[in-house]
């Protein structure tokens, strides 16, 4: 009798297997844009599945390694990586993973472009995405607050194509005092000529082994609290590689993102120089928030169609009761139920990379750039919370090959649960919600774009949907208000379901809108097998409860407070 090996899933290029992604790039690119991208973008997914795709796991079975001293006793802390890292690395310079943003060759559809790269790419880079997405954040930090010694210093490094020339930076905020607490900083910083000499400790630093970073210092004599810590550019080694005074104490070992070297150091008199004027350095550090943030949200979309597609080819593969998986009622519906959740945050993020496009080109039309504000942090953590489930559902559909390290699996969950925490956790976002709509009056912008969505959605098929997404809209809006008219602890208690409703709703306005434009005219055709279900995803997406108003007046608070007591 001949013995059974059950068939692993198998992925092909991840743009052709993507009508989704495809689906989008016509709707929203020019035609002529279409195709001029559409060529290469099938190019570089082939280069993922023939290249990229064994890159990450040799970076994760080889990971960095900290020689803190020399055969002779020397102190040199040296972080040792893989080449596969090494490799991920002049992949993503060739490719432009960075510099496709800044170059603007195809204008405000240039982020778009970018993203879509990112996107493919990410399941693949054993997390190599970080440092692109740090580098990215200090590329714009420095396009607007550097000066032009700065700019000429370091632009052309972090926006090379030439893997020779190309500079990664990272990010230096978490010290052992607090994590997104930033003021509460205590590294300082003294003039020494042109530059600075920093001293601290920084608790959490991503992308260690990049040349630069951008971290906040106090300089000496500035006030406590956020608003007296400064932006500064650090260039960590010297013209003979050595750390410029810095000691790297440890590399984190970490749950997941383990071929990502992250690392605590300790900054003993390590020359920076100053990031535009004295002081507002969260306000400059803001702007490599806004971006890094956007790709947090694009590498959970990411994440969510890696499971999916591995979901649902093993379905096709493995049998049960007599049957493919991929026929059984019960799995069909996890399936699609995965399904809808993707496509949703899909369509929020890639929509967001349209926001900032606009902006950085000085396209956006009224309103739009407080939208961006806004819709920056929400879909930043709502499609983190739905990328973690929904892997973990996906693992769970391998039943127990799905636990096996081997398969590729386990590090996929492990590696998705960063995405609440990077750049900010949930309710850190929630507040930070808050605050756009308080001090930039986002959520006014916000309320007249769904509904101008909605005006523009036409027929009888989408009307119920319509209906249920304007509904979601007014209990926002009545929600806003109450926040407006009471104390602030009400506002912070309801801030997160508060800007999930945000999330969902906005989500269901661009479901329809995009279902609407499958519909009429100059839509695919409708044989195309893979964008029929636009409606019914929209359908199902509205169906759900999109938001209903929280109760935390001031009784539920307390009895909140009761049920996190010790006594019964």
């Amino acid at each position: 009798m001949e013995e059974f090996f059950q068939q692993g899933p198998v992925l092909g290029n991840p743009f052709a297997a993507d009508p989704l992604l495809q689906a989008f790039l016509r709707w929203r690119l020019p035609s002529d844009l279409q195709e001029t991208l559409a060529p290469g973008l099938l190019a570089f997914g082939q280069r993922i599945v023939d290249e990229v795709h064994d890159l990450g796991p040799q970076a994760e079975s080889h990971l960095p390694r900290l020689i803190p001293y020399s055969p002779w006793g020397e102190r040199i802390d040296q972080i040792e990586v893989s080449g596969a890292w090494q490799r991920l690395q002049d992949i993503a310079a060739r490719e432009g993973l960075v510099s496709i943003g800044y170059e603007r060759a195809e204008g405000s559809f240039s982020r778009l472009h970018q993203f879509s790269r990112l996107y493919m790419f990410h399941p693949d880079a054993a997390w190599f995405t970080c440092p692109l997405a740090m580098t990215d954040g200090a590329a714009r930090a420095l396009e607007l607050h550097g000066d032009e010694s700065l700019k000429d210093r370091a632009l052309g490094h972090l926006l090379s194509r030439n893997p020779a020339e190309f500079w990664t930076a990272g990010q230096w905020m978490t010290e052992r005092t607090g994590g997104s607490d930033v003021g509460r900083s205590e590294t300082t910083a003294r003039k020494h000529g042109a530059e600075y000499l920093l001293h601290g400790s920084k608790w959490f630093t991503s992308a260690t082994t990049s040349p630069v970073a951008l971290t906040l210092a106090r300089i000496e004599g500035a006030p406590a609290g956020s608003s007296g810590l400064s932006l500064f550019f650090v260039e960590l080694f010297d013209d003979s590689g050595r750390l410029r005074n810095i000691r790297i104490n440890r590399l984190k070992d970490k749950l997941g993102t383990h071929a990502l070297p992250t690392a605590e150091l300790s900054l003993e008199g390590t020359p920076a120089r100053l990031v535009g004027d004295k002081a507002h350095g969260v306000r400059k550090i803001s702007s490599l928030f806004n971006l890094t943030r956007i790709h947090n949200s694009i590498y959970a979309v990411s994440y969510m169609r890696r499971a999916l597609a591995l979901a649902k080819d093993y379905a096709s593969r493995r049998k049960a009761f007599g049957k493919n998986l991929s026929d059984l009622p019960a799995h069909v519906e996890t399936l699609s139920e995965m399904q809808v959740e993707w496509e949703g945050c899909f369509h929020l993020t890639f929509h967001l990379t349209l926001l900032l496009g606009r902006e950085e080109t000085g396209e956006s039309a009224e309103g739009e750039s407080a939208l961006l504000r806004l819709l920056t942090p929400v879909a930043k953590l709502f499609t983190a919370k739905r990328a973690v489930a929904m892997v973990a559902e996906a693992m769970e559909s391998f039943g127990g090959a799905g636990y096996v390290e081997d398969t590729g699996i386990p590090v996929l969950v492990r590696d998705t649960l960063v995405l609440p925490i990077w750049e900010g956790t949930t309710n850190v976002l929630s507040l930070d919600v808050l605050r756009a709509m308080e001090k930039e009056g986002a959520f006014e912008p916000f309320v007249q774009d769904v509904a101008a969505r909605l005006r523009k959605i036409k027929g009888e098929a989408l009307s119920e949907s319509v209906r249920r997404v304007r509904k979601a809209l007014e209990t926002l809006q009545e929600a806003r208000k109450r926040m407006d008219g009471s104390e602030s602890d009400y506002a912070e208690a309801i801030a997160r379901p508060f800007a999930f409703g945000l999330a969902r709703t906005y989500i269901g306005s661009l479901l329809l809108e995009f279902a609407s434009w499958m519909g009429g005219e100059g839509s695919p055709a409708v044989s195309d097998p893979g964008l029929l279900r636009s409606a019914e995803v929209a359908h199902r997406w509205c169906r759900e409860t999109l938001f209903s108003l929280p109760d935390a007046d001031a009784a539920h608070r307390r009895a909140s407070s009761e049920i996190l007591g010790e006594k019964p």
